[in-house]
């Protein structure tokens, strides 16, 4: 039976389109190692195109080592770009060889959840809260039977306007600003609206796990920018630059997730520049701004953009309220119109009783002297699991920020074994790998101190030591 016509909008490029349909295939598994792929031929009246269509595709493939060719017989699976399967049929570890899938991790109930890098609930001040829910109803009786519009309430989008420009020198208006229910909506936003397949992404090696697997989806070209202690090389990055025209650089300057970096100021500005001499947008993924242990952080690369080159994403979910799921996004209009549209398909607006509360909350004089309190207590937190760690030789940065510590371990173990045994002993952690767009990191490990309290962090670190003394044995 025939599939369907491909699409000939660009009809020049039916071969990309075959060259995406065979990757996929042997990307999912259906394909495996070494397997004889479909003829030419065969290809070609499946999807109704000319064979010299589908051989352009396979030459693609044969060059970028996907397919290799054995001479008289075809093309065949070039190893390596399979899915492997893990052989003990364990569901969490087969999807973190798999896929990233951190949300099946996070879905794992275990008593230590070093994986979750969510503030541990009872750091809020939850009666305080709930007062100010009560508030709302008040101050609006009808919230529940009114929708948002799609870009956000109008008074919350004021409010973060005068926020932004007051505490951070933005320079924009309140229609700049879309509300989105957490940063993950936002990413997935700006993935579908601005990449198409084959597109360059430069994305920080490592990352944050989702943001790999929405951009992956999207069909990107992923290539990856090391983040170090120091920040990057952006002599290197100006040469990647150059070479590859990015469509957007995808990254996490302050507190980065995983590895607790922040970019120093000179680095962002001068980021800021090579953005906008070589064209590529920049997407700002600031989640954990506000938990700093000494002093304040450089200011978003977003601050410096006076062209339109930064498109900000700034997630309140983390530390102020992870129930109401508020994220916001800044940019210039021509970006925005976009976003508006693709989230208006998608929903009809944030939920305006989040917003609405949200917009109480957080700029109530109570919550930001809460969170200098909350500052204090993931400080020490951090403080707790460093000092438990200490008694190993594992390696790792002190973050000035953020929830999490990542650690090298000091020998290679088989990260499936590690994690597979760990959630037998009620312990969660996050695998480098999943944060690595290259899918190697094989020795590194994420693990959040921001969860669990003060006697479950002691506890917890002990017990994953003494489960990785049992599987490196």
């Amino acid at each position: 039976m025939k599939r369907g016509v491909l699409s000939n909008d660009h009809s020049d490029k039916l071969f990309e389109q075959i060259y995406d349909y065979v990757l996929e295939r042997i990307r999912r598994g259906e394909w495996k190692e070494h397997e004889k792929l479909p003829s030419v031929r065969t290809l070609a009246l499946e999807f109704n195109v000319h064979r010299l269509t589908v051989f352009k595709a396979y030459q693609l493939l044969k060059q970028n080592q996907k397919v290799y060719v054995k001479d008289k017989s075809g093309y065949y699976v070039q190893p390596g770009h399979g899915l492997s399967l893990d052989s003990r049929n364990d569901p969490i570890v087969s999807a973190y060889v798999q896929e990233s899938h951190l949300s099946e991790i996070h879905q794992v109930q275990a008593t230590y959840q070093f994986s979750k890098a969510l503030l541990d609930p009872n750091l809020l001040p939850n009666l305080y809260f709930s007062e100010y829910v009560k508030k709302v109803f008040d101050l609006y009786p009808k919230v529940l039977g009114t929708y948002s519009t799609t870009q956000g309430d109008q008074e919350l989008r004021d409010a973060l306007c005068h926020y932004f420009i007051n505490h951070y020198h933005f320079y924009l208006n309140p229609d700049e600003l879309l509300v989105t229910s957490g940063s993950q909506e936002a990413i997935d936003l700006v993935a579908r609206v601005l990449i198409k397949p084959r597109d360059v992404v430069f994305l920080e090696r490592p990352t944050y796990s989702p943001a790999i697997d929405v951009f992956r989806r999207q069909g990107a070209t992923i290539v990856p920018i090391e983040i170090e202690e120091d920040g990057y090389d952006l002599d290197q990055v100006e040469k990647l630059l150059q070479t590859h025209k990015p469509r957007l650089f995808y990254l996490n300057p302050t507190f980065q997730n995983p590895t607790g970096y922040t970019i120093p100021v000179e680095q962002r500005k001068r980021l800021v520049e090579l953005a906008e001499r070589y064209q590529c947008l920049l997407v700002e993924d600031d989640p954990y701004r506000d938990i700093y242990f000494g002093k304040k952080p450089p200011l978003p690369l977003f601050s410096y953009d006076t062209s339109g080159t930064v498109i900000y994403i700034r997630s309140f979910s983390k530390y102020i309220a992870p129930g109401l799921s508020i994220a916001i996004v800044a940019c210039r209009p021509s970006v925005m119109k976009l976003l508006v549209r693709a989230k208006s398909l998608a929903d009809s607006g944030t939920p305006h009783l989040n917003q609405k509360i949200f917009l109480h909350y957080f700029f109530s004089a109570r919550m930001q002297q809460h969170l200098e309190k909350l500052r204090i207590a993931l400080s020490i937190r951090k403080e707790i699991m460093e000092e438990e760690f200490s008694v190993t030789d594992w390696k790792w940065s002190s973050p000035a920020g953020g929830f999490n510590l990542w650690m090298m371990l000091p020998d290679s173990v088989p990260m499936d074994d590690f994690l597979s045994k760990s959630i037998e002993h009620s312990i969660t952690f996050v695998p480098g790998s999943i944060c690595d767009p290259l899918r190697e990191s094989k020795s590194w490990i994420r693990v959040c101190y921001s969860y669990l309290n003060e006697q479950q962090l002691r506890e917890g670190v002990q017990r994953l030591i003494s489960v990785y003394s049992s599987v490196h044995q």
